[in-house]
């Protein structure tokens, strides 16, 4: 049987995981009010430590970016690449 690869997600086993440790000297901040759930973030993101999730917002869902900082490296490429500006570097 052949099956056609749409993509692919690796899943690692994050207890055996090294986590970033306290040499990050700048951290990716969320304006919740200003992420529209675009992706753009998760896209670009060397370390895949973004995620889209819902949050309950007015009565209504929407997607905002939720950064996993164990695993976060500081680097900035959200930051630069978002369309919206929600993203700012600050000092750890």
């Amino acid at each position: 049987m052949n099956k056609k690869l749409v993509g692919a997600t690796i899943e690692h086993d994050l207890s055996k995981a090294p986590k970033t440790g306290n040499w990050r000297n700048v951290r990716p901040e969320v304006d919740k009010d200003k992420c529209t759930g675009c992706g753009t973030c998760v896209k670009y993101c060397p370390e895949a430590v973004i995620n889209l999730r819902e949050r309950r917002d007015d009565s209504k869902f929407k997607k905002l970016a939720k950064i996993d900082m164990d695993f976060c490296k500081g680097c900035g490429v959200c930051a630069v690449e978002c369309p919206f500006k929600a993203i700012k570097m600050e000092k750890e």
